[in-house]
């Protein structure tokens, strides 16, 4: 270490700097001048010296010397005479400078693969029970049609990167105050994939891809329920340069029916029955889903009884189908015609019902005793 070296200035600290602002500003001047991201031939001798300042300035007994001396001697301390909470305490700091953020930890390989993409659209019940097809306008990454995915220009070729050697990554040394730190990163020049185009297309710069608008036939399967997703393969991201494309997931969402209740594969249905029907029993004309179902009420049914009708539901995405079920509603007429009233009259007799209207003293008698 050089005693010529003024540490402070290097950190950009005064010396009464505390340790907390001394390890602040070795981490703020690490990331500035990390060969990785700082410009220049001198970044990497720039920041060994950050390195080195840290190294002194960080231990108390190192620095105490550097003050009263102009250097700090190895023998008076060093990883032998240190604290184990020292010696822990500066790998933490390189460690967060290496693997926080700056991308110089274990090597990563770049994404070639596109990426799936996700699109939604509507359909109708009826629509959801038949199939149908759907074009749905679409904004992708897709093969370039100038170069067609190659990346390269007319007449251009594609060949291994020579700063990676076709790796993608390239592997560097630094010299820390734990000794040589060896590590691999991205590389820049091919963008992590290991090849180079020359020339690059004009249209895509290089990456076999572009963004381009198209029209996508998605086919929705009979069955299908609000929220499934319908996969159409290879019309996701499209892969770089070539490479396999992603895929598009279209999630299905299905309209409400103006009277038709769906229930998994079931469909529900509301009918309404006069009380002749229900105590003699009726056939009925439902409206389902593929037209008017008949369907038989037997007698005696009672409001809010079911009728199921097997087979007339959804159809299933794996064949079959659910079932059409009619809910009963049984009304009761408000008003009664002369000849009505007199038949019903006779029916109360044969029940031994007791029937008549209230009457105006019945309704305050009602009201008092309440």
């Amino acid at each position: 270490m050089s005693a010529t070296k003024d540490y402070y200035d290097i950190l950009g600290v005064e010396r009464q700097a505390t340790e907390d602002q001394i390890k602040k500003a070795f981490r703020r001047k690490a990331r500035e001048t990390h060969p990785d991201v700082a410009a220049g031939p001198d970044a990497e001798e720039r920041f060994k010296e950050i390195n080195e300042a840290y190294e002194v300035l960080s231990d108390s007994s190192k620095r105490a010397n550097y003050d009263r001396f102009g250097t700090a001697d190895p023998s008076t301390s060093g990883y032998g005479g240190a604290e184990t909470g020292d010696f822990f305490g500066g790998f933490e700091d390189i460690f967060s400078v290496f693997m926080g953020g700056m991308g110089g930890g274990g090597a990563q390989r770049v994404r070639t693969e596109g990426r799936d993409m996700t699109a939604q659209v509507a359909v109708t019940l009826l629509e959801a029970a038949k199939g149908v097809e759907k074009v749905i306008d679409l904004t992708r990454d897709a093969p370039c049609p100038t170069c067609h995915a190659s990346g390269a220009a007319p007449g251009g070729t594609s060949k291994p990167c020579p700063d990676c050697n076709g790796t993608g990554q390239r592997r560097t040394q630094r010299r820390t105050i734990l000794g040589v730190m060896e590590s691999s990163t991205p590389c820049q020049r091919c963008g992590a994939t290991g090849t180079i185009v020359d020339p690059p297309c004009p249209e895509c710069g290089g990456s076999g891809r572009s963004r381009q608008r198209e029209k996508v036939t998605v086919s929705i399967p009979a069955g299908i329920a609000d929220g499934m997703r319908v996969r159409v393969p290879d019309m996701g991201e499209a892969g770089l340069r070539g490479a396999p494309a992603g895929d598009l997931l279209v999630e299905v969402s299905v309209l409400v029916h103006e009277y038709l209740h769906r229930e998994g594969d079931d469909l529900h249905a509301m009918m309404p029955l006069d009380i002749v029907q229900a105590s003699l029993g009726t056939t009925l004309n439902v409206p389902g889903l593929f037209g008017d179902e008949e369907v038989c009420v037997n007698a005696g049914v009672q409001n809010g009884d079911t009728v199921r009708v097997k087979g007339k539901g959804m159809p299933r995405l794996r064949g079959g189908a659910g079932d059409l079920i009619v809910h009963l509603n049984v009304q009761v007429p408000r008003k009664l015609n002369k000849r009505q009233r007199e038949l019903l009259g006779e029916l109360a007799e044969t029940f031994g019902s007791k029937t008549g209207t209230c009457t105006p003293l019945h309704k305050i008698k009602d009201w008092l005793t309440g």
